[in-house]
């Protein structure tokens, strides 16, 4: 950690390219892209497939009978949109294409609130629990999807993310033609992005402060880390107000027994920055289950939301160069 006030260096970020969808958003979802794999023709003692649809049996076993009554009813494609068959050959590295029938999904009780929409731009106030974009066991559960299939709206995309368990305000894009700019906004960090939260105080504690480090995340690990090295990550801190802690909320207020209001700006935008700085401060954010240590809450479990929200987004519009600012007034529910 690094209390000096300067900025982490500028890395351009890199252009992801988003792959071509011969079919279109059905019921809120896209089609599920499948590559296959390299190896499939039994040399060095790999399986040996025929067809696309003895590999799609053998990578999706619990889904066979569907997957079969999928494909003869023409419901999976190349990545030209033509039908597959039963007797279409195997093809390394071939895309194909079909609908994935979405998990049984418990509701998350809470609603996502409408913020802003036009023509190019919807901004809307994501509730706690709601993941932004499908992902993992959370699918037609997602904010996305959601707001594709309630406002009719299939070409919907998001122009940042949040975290499942962050409320707050959420940008995404109406029309694909206007996908790129808002995007690449978001990615070059032309953003002011500002979160309020609720933590412990530490009255020893200098605040505000720069906090900087290095964050490392891996792929299919839950929680990132600070590491030594570089520092990747910025986020200023401040605290904004203090009040004694409710009796529910004590053990999150830590020796003090007080509960703080900070506003928290992210000048970078690692994977749970704002969660590890604080934690890094000794002030985790109350009821947040991934820092200092990991427990497990269950998926319909809404008791105790993260004290974390995206208070306001602001930045000069890409397209009509006017600047725009949007802002949700939603409390945080150990400060009220």
């Amino acid at each position: 950690m690094d209390a000096v006030p300067t900025s982490a260096p500028h890395v351009p970020p890199r252009r992801r390219r988003i792959p071509f969808q011969p079919l279109p958003v059905r019921d809120g979802l896209n089609a599920t892209r499948v590559v296959l794999p390299e190896n499939g023709d039994g040399s060095e003692g790999s399986p040996r497939w025929e067809t696309v649809l003895d590999h799609l049996v053998h990578r999706f076993p619990d889904d066979e009978a569907r997957l079969r009554e999928k494909v003869a009813a023409g419901e999976v494609v190349d990545h030209l949109g033509r039908p597959v068959d039963a007797g279409t050959p195997f093809v390394r590295h071939a895309r194909v294409f079909l609908y994935r029938d979405p998990p049984v999904e418990t509701r998350v009780p809470f609603e996502i609130e409408i913020l802003h929409q036009d023509d190019d731009l919807l901004v809307v106030d994501k509730p706690h629990f709601l993941a932004s974009i499908p992902r993992g066991a959370f699918i037609a559960e997602s904010a996305l999807v959601r707001l594709r299939r309630d406002l009719d709206l299939p070409e919907l995309s998001p122009a940042h993310r949040l975290d499942r368990v962050t409320a707050g305000v959420l940008v995404l894009t109406v029309r694909p033609e206007v996908r790129g700019p808002y995007q690449t906004l978001f990615a070059e960090r032309r953003v002011t992005k500002v979160y309020e939260a609720v933590a412990g105080v530490d009255p020893g504690l200098g605040l505000p402060r720069v906090v900087r480090s290095r964050i490392h995340k891996e792929r299919g690990v839950m929680r990132a880390f600070e590491v030594p090295g570089e520092p990747n990550s910025e986020s200023l801190v401040e605290l904004v107000a203090t009040r004694e802690a409710a009796p529910g909320a004590r053990d999150g207020a830590g020796p003090s027994g007080q509960l703080g209001l900070y506003r928290l700006t992210p000048h970078t935008g690692k994977t749970h920055q704002l969660r590890l700085h604080m934690n890094s401060l000794g002030l985790p954010i109350l009821h947040d289950n991934f820092y200092p240590t990991f427990y497990d809450v269950r998926p319909d479990d809404f008791s105790r939301p993260l004290q974390l929200v995206s208070r306001s987004i602001e930045f000069v519009d890409p397209l009509s160069g006017r600047p725009r600012r949007f802002e949700t007034t939603r409390p945080l529910q150990e400060w009220t």
